[in-house]
């Protein structure tokens, strides 16, 4: 699909589909163009309350023919910034389901400030890009081709076009990551196993010209990653600790670690998980989804910041040789681990992964992880659980978390619940009861982190959708690249 920006007017535009905001009652001056041309037709609708006055309310007609354009998708952009951002998104998703030849918005035209009209053009082109994403790549019958190939950002003045044309560049680069991120989360577990994650690590990094080392079973053994190999022991399929680096900042500038949960298949191991969804836990590996399409995102948009992903990947399963509850393994770090459940075996290979990161001299850690229900539990399916041990970090999370609509909430790391990991017969259980279980999570994770500056964020609710939606959302791609870029110096 190609995207250009111009300066267009409705009424000559030949575009298949114009989409033309509407405030409340009113036509802006750009809608009230085309309307002029036909009759009254726009103003007549709206003023019936054929398109609702709630923000991001959508209209498709058809035109009859006083103008060039066969379609024209009318939207409702409110009254607050956030609304008109809401109102594109809405629109992007109404153009996609039309699914015109080509189309033109003039939304930018309702946008009263450059800085807007940046942020309008990123909600737009990231919305369509998302819309267009197809799931079902397995199915016999192949979907329709879509016919959307060119859209137009219009602008009203010739001083717009730079913000617009940044503003479409991250929408895209943050669509692209996404849609990595959500079609690696989606693709079943036999088509994803850790060999062929690190195989689309290597694709990746040719691509974008990125660094990539993928670490195997004897070089994970000389590490003395116990904790890690206790997990993928159960398995046929060899694990891999998958290296991404992206040297965009200055030399010598320290980079942002993340580590993302690689478990391609969890079927709890001997603690074996019941039957009901379990298919769900293919994606279990989006935290190493998340990781591989912020590194597309952030590498398209040649961010000048460093950046290391680690991906420790395996898949969990029982077998005669898996690890048992009661068994006591030794981490990379030297701490010992008494494993009362191995269906929470995520924080076993992130402890190692985390543990190795240091190894870069990080400014800052990031791990992402489908890694407790129990944080579906607390939040639900809308808001990622953010902890941290560092009160800046968390703030700059938050902060990003809001500026890319892509909601996390911080939860405590209080000294009294790492009581709740204590163990007779090593340094630590990998478990602390039911109390608390996402924070306790984290507070395992956090004995493994105390080098550096780093956050957790456990995406278990937020990862993916189930029902008739079933799919990975691709989140929290938006949040740490939004974060990432305020980490430009």
């Amino acid at each position: 699909m190609e995207f250009t920006i111009k300066q267009l007017r409705p009424v000559s535009d030949s575009a298949e589909c114009l989409i033309l905001p509407v405030s409340g009652k009113t036509l802006p001056d750009i809608t009230r163009e085309l309307d002029d041309v036909l009759a009254g037709r726009i103003g007549e609708l709206v003023a019936a309350g054929d398109l609702p006055a709630k923000a991001g309310s959508t209209q498709l007609l058809l035109l009859s023919g006083k103008v060039a354009a066969r379609k024209l998708l009318l939207v409702q952009t409110g009254e607050t910034a956030a609304d008109l951002l809401a109102a594109a998104r809405a629109a992007a998703s109404a153009l996609v389901a039309a699914d015109p030849a080509s189309a033109t918005s003039y939304l930018a035209h309702a946008a009263s400030k450059k800085s807007l009209q940046g942020e309008l053009a990123a909600a737009f082109a990231q919305a369509v890009k998302l819309a267009q994403y197809q799931p079902g790549q397995w199915k016999s019958a192949s979907s329709p081709a879509r016919k959307l190939a060119h859209i137009q950002l219009s602008h009203a003045k010739k001083g717009d076009a730079e913000g617009l044309e940044q503003g479409l560049a991250k929408g895209l680069a943050l669509g692209h990551g996404m849609n990595l991120t959500r079609e690696l989360g989606d693709t079943p577990g036999n088509l994803c196993t850790p060999t062929i994650l690190a195989d689309r690590a290597r694709e990746l990094a040719r691509e974008f010209g990125l660094g990539c080392d993928v670490l195997e079973r004897h070089e994970l053994e000389q590490l003395g990653m116990g904790s890690f190999l206790a997990v993928a022991k159960g398995s046929s399929e060899a694990p891999k600790l998958i290296v991404l680096q992206y040297k965009g900042g200055k030399k010598g500038q320290k980079p942002v670690a993340l580590v993302g949960k690689g478990i391609t298949f969890d079927s709890g191991g001997i603690s074996l998980k019941p039957g009901e969804a379990m298919d769900e836990m293919k994606y279990d590996m989006c935290g190493a989804a998340t990781v591989l399409g912020v590194f597309r995102a952030v590498a398209e948009l040649g961010l000048a910041v460093n950046l290391v992903g680690v991906i420790p990947s395996c898949e969990n399963m029982p077998a005669g040789n898996a690890a048992k509850p009661g068994d006591v393994v030794t981490s990379m770090a030297g701490l010992t681990i008494e494993i009362l459940n191995t269906d929470a075996e995520g924080r076993l290979i992130l402890c190692d992964a985390l543990t190795f990161a240091a190894k870069y001299k990080p400014d800052v850690v990031i791990d992402i992880a489908t890694l407790t229900g129990a944080c579906v539990i607390a939040l639900g399916n809308v808001t990622t659980g953010l902890f941290a041990n560092d009160d800046e970090l968390a703030d700059d999370l938050l902060a990003a978390s809001r500026a890319a609509d892509d909601k996390a909430w911080r939860l405590p790391l209080y000294d009294e619940y790492q009581e709740q990991l204590k163990s007779n017969f090593a340094d630590m259980a990998n478990i602390g009861g039911r109390p608390g279980g996402a924070i306790t999570a984290a507070c395992f994770l956090s004995r493994f982190a105390k080098d550096y500056r780093w956050a957790h964020l456990d995406i278990a609710g937020t990862a993916w959708k189930s029902g008739a939606a079933k799919g990975a959302t691709g989140r929290p791609v938006p949040l740490l690249v939004e974060f990432l870029s305020k980490q430009v110096k």
